[in-house]
């Protein structure tokens, strides 16, 4: 029996309302939280599906203050200096994120925009002179997200962002990321009806991605017994569920269990500014840097190979990764996950994305620096050749 480390769980998520319709309660969750009206904050593809936008504006009735559905993949300091205008004019009290990740990481960065003086142009300097954008003290405009897609970013008070050259202050893109307690959205509404018209492709990539944060909290240094429970309750139910997505599904019982699995699997991964996020996503920066390829798709080209490498060197706790994939064995874990990105329909060698071979030297030594590399299992001393030949491994 695996006993408990002793931890602490400092972990503030926002309300959640789940199940089939459930966006038809939007309006009567903003007034139990006091909200008064909310900007929904999506992207054009999103804004321009009748089936996804009319039922969240529908839901919000009276308290709809508008829409902009001007975010893109980018997530720029543009896009949130746009939303935090528009957001002016409405006089609205919340954003809405309405879509995937990308959405809510604007929303995020435009609040903190809304709540501070500074200009885009100085907002884009501070990104690219320390990786992130001065967050006032006192409140922020509250966050509120909808999501449509499955990787899983949702609850968390953490977001990324890039400014370039559109900033007017910027002569090539940087990155950077965001991280306060008062970016972790107030109410959550997860309805698996939205999630039929997420075009397939768009979501078995995204459901790669979330599904690998279940995988990784079973072994992370700081997992907890907290998230051990909801990472093996999320892994039961994505190995039956996910599989069904890659071509693409309106089975509404299918999409409730990938939704809710999903939403287990990111519980508590970002606790008190830790993550248990590991191996697995240090590799999906490494690649995405070096190239185009959507991260779902890089982990999903990885990730058994990376088990491997981490599972000949450590235990890992790989009783419990098998345990939540219903196997008996890290090598019956590791094909297991393999099995799953077979069924999402994403490619199982990196020679099949948008990856160049070329590009594999600089993708292991950016994986090698990456902070996250910190949560590795005990004993996993990681070296940047050892993560080449991972690398290697999973080009061919």
């Amino acid at each position: 029996m695996d006993t408990p480390s002793p931890f602490r769980f400092d972990y503030h998520p926002g309300t959640i309302r789940f199940g089939a319709g459930t966006v038809d309660t939007l309006a009567e969750e903003l007034t139990t939280q006091g909200i008064d009206s909310a900007l929904v904050c999506c992207g054009e593809s999103v804004g321009a599906t009748p089936e996804v936008r009319d039922p969240v504006e529908a839901g919000l009735g009276d308290r709809h203050a508008g829409t902009f559905a001007g975010t893109s993949a980018r997530k720029t300091l543009s896009e949130a200096a746009a939303a935090r205008d528009r957001f002016r004019e409405t006089d609205a009290d919340a954003f809405l994120a309405l879509g995937g990740g990308s959405a809510l990481d604007v929303a995020k960065a435009a609040a903190v925009l809304t709540a501070s003086e500074q200009s885009l142009s100085d907002a884009a300097r501070a990104l690219a002179d320390t990786g992130t954008i001065p967050i006032p003290d006192g409140d922020l405009p509250l966050l509120l997200a909808v999501p449509t897609t499955l990787a899983g970013a949702d609850l968390s008070q953490m977001a990324g962002i890039t400014a370039g050259p559109e900033s007017g202050a910027l002569d090539e893109r940087v990155a950077g990321g965001l991280s306060d307690r008062r970016l972790m959205p107030i109410g959550l509404w997860y309805d698996p009806e939205l999630f039929v018209h997420t075009p397939a492709g768009i979501l078995a990539a995204s459901a790669m991605n979330g599904f690998d944060k279940a995988v990784e909290t079973t072994y992370a240094a700081n997992a907890t017994a907290v998230t051990d429970a909801t990472a093996i309750h999320a892994l039961r139910l994505c190995r039956e569920s996910l599989p069904e997505l890659g071509g693409g599904t309106d089975d509404i019982d299918v999409l409730s269990d990938a939704v809710a699995g999903i939403m287990l699997a990111q519980y508590g991964i970002s606790n008190g500014g830790e993550s248990t996020l590991s191996l697995i996503h240090a590799f999906g920066h490494g690649l995405t840097a070096v190239s185009s390829v959507q991260q779902g798709a890089a982990h999903g080209a990885v990730a058994p190979h990376a088990l491997s490498y981490l599972f000949s060197a450590v235990d890992g706790r790989r009783d419990l990764l098998a345990e939540g994939l219903g196997v008996d064995s890290a090598d019956g874990a590791v094909e297991a996950v393999a099995e799953i990105r077979d069924g999402l329909g994403l490619p199982s060698r990196l020679a099949d994305t948008a990856v160049e071979e070329s590009a594999l030297d600089r993708a292991a030594e950016i994986t090698y620096e990456d902070g996250l590399m910190a949560n590795a299992p005990p004993g996993l001393d990681a070296t940047e050749t050892e993560l080449r030949d991972v690398l290697e491994a999973a080009w061919d």
